[in-house]
C-alpha cells in the first residue's frame, strides 16, 4: 500500500480507501456480518481511511466503522459528512447549533472524540457563496472536535468556489472514466492550493466493472433503480449521469482496458490512480471479495501514455455528450 498526504491536513492516507455508502444501505441487501469481515481484511492490507456520511442508512454505516475500528482510531483515519438529514437548502441547516448536531451525533455513533476530516455533504451553490458554514466548522475545529474540513461537490464550479476558501483541506470529486471533466482546471488548481482530491464513484456505480448487461436489474432500495433518471438526488451519483443502457454499451467498448490488468474493475481504478492529483480513490464493496477485488488494482500495470491519450479522446468523443445534467 502506498500513502499520500491529504492536502494540508498533515495525514496521509492509503491511496486506495473505501467509501461505506454500499455497506450502509441504498445498495440492495446488506450484511452486517460480511460489511465488518470486509472492513477488518481492507485495514489488515494497509488500508488506513475510510469515507462516510450520517445519512448512508440513517448512520448506520457510521456504526458499522465504529465497532471495526474501536481501539485503532490512532491508526485508522475517518471521513464523514453532514447537511443532507436535514434540508440542505435551509441555512439553519448549516449553523452553529445544528452543525454541532450533526457533529456530535456522529462522534457518537463512531465512537470517537474527533472527526478527522468534516466533508459538507454536496451543498447548493448558495450555501458555499453564502460562505457561513465555512466560519462554523473553523469553529468546530477550534473546540477540537474536528480535525480538517472538507466539501463533498457535485460540479467543477462549486469545487473552484471552495478552493477559495484557504481552511478547505479537501474536495471529493465524482471521478472515472466516463467523468473526466476535473482533469481541465479543478485538478490543477487543487494541487496549486494544497487540496487533496478524493475520487467518489469511481466506477460510474458498477458501470465500468463490465458485470452489467442492458436488461440488468437492481432491486427497489437500490439507487441504481431508484436514482436512475436522477429521481432522488443528483444524476451524477448513479451511473456518473449517463444513461443506463448506453452506459453498458459504453463500458463494453472499453473492454480493452483490463488487458494484462486482471480486470476492468482494477483497470478502471488504476487510471484514477496515476492522476496526479488524486490522493485517495475510494471504491464502495459490500463483502471481502469486493475489497480484495477493489485492492488488486494497486498491483495492475500503468496505462502507457498512448492509451492515457486514447482514453481521454474516448471520452471527449463518445462520453461527455451522453452526460446528463450540470457537472
Amino acid at each position: 500500500m502506498n500513502y499520500r498526504q491529504l492536502g494540508k491536513t498533515g495525514m496521509e492516507i492509503s491511496e486506495l480507501s473505501f467509501g461505506t455508502w454500499a455497506i450502509g444501505g441504498s445498495w440492495g441487501n446488506t450484511d452486517d456480518e460480511q460489511s465488518l469481515k470486509a472492513l477488518e481484511y481492507a485495514m489488515e492490507k494497509g488500508v488506513n481511511f475510510f469515507d462516510t456520511a450520517d445519512v448512508y442508512g440513517d448512520g448506520h454505516s457510521e456504526e458499522l466503522l465504529g465497532k471495526a475500528t474501536k481501539g485503532k482510531h490512532d491508526q485508522i483515519h475517518i471521513a464523514t459528512k453532514f447537511c443532507r438529514a436535514g434540508d440542505i437548502h435551509d441555512p439553519q441547516t448549516y449553523s452553529m447549533e445544528q452543525v454541532s448536531k450533526y457533529a456530535e451525533a456522529s462522534l457518537k455513533r463512531l465512537g470517537r472524540e474527533q472527526i478527522d476530516l468534516y466533508q459538507i455533504h454536496c451543498p447548493p451553490m448558495e450555501i458555499l457563496k453564502d460562505g457561513s458554514v465555512f466560519e462554523v466548522l473553523d469553529k468546530l475545529k477550534e473546540q477540537g472536535k474536528i480535525r480538517s474540513y472538507g466539501v463533498s461537490v457535485e460540479t467543477v464550479e462549486e469545487g473552484l468556489l471552495c478552493l477559495e476558501n484557504p481552511n478547505v483541506s479537501s474536495l471529493q470529486v465524482i471521478f472515472n472514466l466516463f467523468r473526466q471533466k476535473p482533469l481541465e482546471e479543478l485538478f490543477p488548481k487543487a494541487m496549486e492550493k494544497n487540496v487533496g482530491i478524493l475520487a467518489r464513484v469511481p466506477l460510474a456505480s458498477g458501470l465500468l466493472t463490465g458485470k452489467f448487461k442492458v436488461d440488468s436489474q437492481f432491486e427497489s432500495d437500490d439507487h441504481r433503480n431508484f436514482n436512475r433518471d436522477g429521481e432522488a438526488f443528483n444524476i451524477g451519483e448513479t451511473f456518473a449521469g449517463v444513461e443506463f443502457s448506453k452506459g453498458v454499451e459504453l463500458s463494453d467498448q472499453l473492454a480493452w482496458i483490463a488487458d494484462g490488468r486482471g480486470n476492468r474493475t482494477q483497470a478502471a481504478l488504476k487510471w484514477i490512480l496515476q492522476q496526479e492529483a488524486i490522493t485517495s480513490v475510494i471504491p464502495g464493496f459490500r463483502n471481502v471479495a469486493q475489497a480484495e477485488d477493489n485492492l488488486k488494482a494497486l498491483d495492475a500495470k500503468n496505462f502507457s501514455p498512448e492509451e492515457m491519450e486514447q482514453l481521454a479522446k474516448f471520452y471527449e468523443e463518445h462520453v461527455h455528450p451522453e452526460i446528463r445534467g450540470v457537472y
